[in-house]
């Protein structure tokens, strides 16, 4: 296709950059555009508007949210995966084909072939690499594969009631390692991961058993099915994970991985026993995407992060992110550790559970269960000749003291709290039997956070809020403190960001989250007031003077900034 000389022609790469190039693609046997986009020397749609022109094929950007089966019978799965061919649409018996390599001989062959033998007349489009693989997932539709799944359940194993399996436990294991249910459960995996959920919710009803995905912090009914696979999918669970098939009368947590989309993803899994037989959760985590977050990332910023940085730098004392369950705190104390992760110091952490693992640091997981949690592992951990520590959560008076002596001792302790903001958290270490006296010497800042669901960057755009939006703005905006304001920019009129909606959203308008925050840092003034009486409005004031930047004001500059919304910071941020 010679795609790389054109570029030179443009004058986009240099003639050494080119023959490098071209080296690098003969000895890897990768395509042309594949080295390109590796390398990001160029967008993919100006590269594919390149190809275009030079091949004289129109190039379709606009990609079918959804292809009829009729259509996608043109061309087997196996044609367009190996071609990297696809049909998009059908009318009569004219189709249009979407084609990444148009120019590939081989591949026009196979299509003339299939349009032979199926009786249709065809025009090429050319689309891009990502947008085919985006088509080529409508091959494998959730209920389609677990409908097959359960039309071989059916005749493998002529189960006739849907409304109770009546086996016993070893049967449970044999539906379990036979190859429909392997399939179904599958399935659901590998459509949780590439839907980019974070847990999947498996929940036996009084006639369907219903699956759920949670995207994006909201859980969202994925598929029904019979609730007589129930107790074959929970044992193939439980057998993933190594965990009893036999007992079903208490909680159990384990784990595995699987290879999904040639990614190993990790699932964390919890079983709890309903009044209707169990339910299943699995937590979906993905190292490769957990551990690339840096604190810019996960939305610190502006004197947030400055505060974050300089104390991670001290050479002891405490760092504590506090929130709510699922606010994001364990991702926070992650990106921290990876800063921290040095040749020469030893990191211990003590996880209930482990979510990522990393290398270079060890990392233990509590089993309450055999008397080994928190507080006994931290008298452990101090033995181990530690510099880090982090703590998952602080739960008791017991471990509470033993992390707040660790601190003291020289030691970089990072740990999480359940308060509902920042404040909270010196009244909730009193409450913890904590010596007032103990917590200045000791804590180096709290960290408040949320949660908030980010518009999609696709669709977003600016339009004027309601006057009722402009005036809570603006009164969030007047009450920053003075270093704040200098980096807010107000334009006239007033402007926030909306988002209709559009596929690469699924037209739901928002996509990822990012936090909000809220930092407190101990100072000589919050020291004196520990020492004295104090309440958290009091705790509030000296934050006030500190500077601080509440979770809700952090979270009106990032919907200024169209990162999120403004409804969405109310939803998450108000009390």
């Amino acid at each position: 296709m010679d795609l790389i000389q054109e570029l030179v022609k443009q004058g986009i790469i240099e003639k050494e950059k080119a023959a490098s190039l071209s080296y690098e693609i003969r000895t890897s046997g990768k395509k042309e555009e594949e080295m390109l986009l590796e390398k990001d020397i160029v967008s993919e749609d100006f590269l594919f508007e390149l190809k275009s022109k030079k091949l004289k094929v129109p190039f379709e950007k606009n990609i079918p949210e959804k292809i009829s089966a009729d259509v996608l019978k043109l061309i087997p799965e196996e044609s367009v995966k190996f071609y990297k061919m696809i049909p998009l649409t059908k009318k009569g018996n004219a189709a249009t084909i979407g084609m990444v390599y148009p120019e590939d001989f081989k591949a026009r062959e196979a299509l003339k072939f299939l349009a032979n033998q199926n009786k249709f007349s065809y025009k090429i489009y050319l689309i891009t690499l990502t947008n085919f693989e985006t088509l080529l997932k409508q091959y494998r539709p959730l209920r389609k594969e677990i409908g097959i799944a359960l039309e071989k359940l059916e005749s493998d194993f002529k189960v006739e009631k849907a409304e109770v399996l009546q086996v016993d436990k070893i049967e449970f294991k044999r539906l379990a390692e036979e190859a429909p249910i392997i399939k179904m459960v599958t399935v659901i995996l590998r459509q949780a991961v590439e839907g980019m959920a974070s847990d999947i919710h498996v929940e036996p009803g009084r006639e369907k058993l219903r699956i759920r995905f949670r995207l994006d912090g909201i859980l969202h009914s994925s598929i029904f099915l019979p609730l007589k696979v129930h107790p074959a999918i929970v044992a193939r669970v439980k057998i993933l994970s190594s965990l009893r098939i036999d007992e079903t009368r208490i909680p159990q947590d384990g784990r595995f991985s699987a290879k999904i989309n040639n990614k190993v993803i990790d699932f964390r899994v919890s079983t709890f026993p309903t009044s209707l037989g169990e339910k299943v959760v699995m937590r979906i985590l993905d190292s490769t995407e957990g551990l690339k977050s840096s604190l810019q990332d996960i939305g610190l910023r502006g004197r947030n992060l400055k505060e974050v940085e300089e104390a991670i730098k001290k050479p002891y004392g405490m760092v504590l992110v506090t929130g709510p369950t699922g606010s994001g705190k364990t991702t926070t104390l992650y990106a921290v550790l990876q800063i921290l992760n040095k040749e020469g110091v030893n990191i211990v952490t003590l996880e209930d559970p482990i979510e990522y693992f990393v290398e270079g640091i060890s990392q233990s997981q509590v089993k309450p269960d055999i008397g080994y949690n928190f507080a006994s592992g931290l008298r452990h951990i101090l033995r181990q000749d530690p510099d880090i520590i982090m703590v998952g959560e602080i739960r008791d008076e017991e471990t509470a003291s033993l992390a707040i002596h660790a601190a003291l001792t020289g030691h970089i302790v990072l740990s999480t709290l359940h308060t509902s903001d920042a404040f909270g958290a010196i009244p909730r270490f009193v409450d913890m039997k904590v010596e007032p006296f103990l917590i200045p010497a000791t804590l180096n800042i709290v960290v408040g956070q949320r949660l908030v669901r980010c518009l999609c960057p696709h669709c977003k755009k600016r339009v004027k809020p309601s006057k009722e939006a402009a005036q809570f703005i603006l009164k969030e905006i007047n009450s920053l403190p003075s270093s704040a304001k200098q980096e807010v920019k107000i334009s006239s009129p007033l402007f926030i960001y909306k988002a209709k909606g559009c596929k690469k959203c699924n037209f739901k308008g928002l996509l990822g989250r990012i936090g909000i925050f809220e930092v407190l840092k101990m100072t000589d003034s919050l020291a004196d007031l520990i020492l004295g009486e104090f309440s958290k409005s009091k705790i509030r004031e000296e934050a006030k003077k500190q500077g601080m930047v509440s979770m809700k004001q952090d979270g009106i500059l990032k919907a200024m900034e169209g990162i999120t919304s403004i409804e969405e910071v109310i939803r998450v941020a108000e009390e």
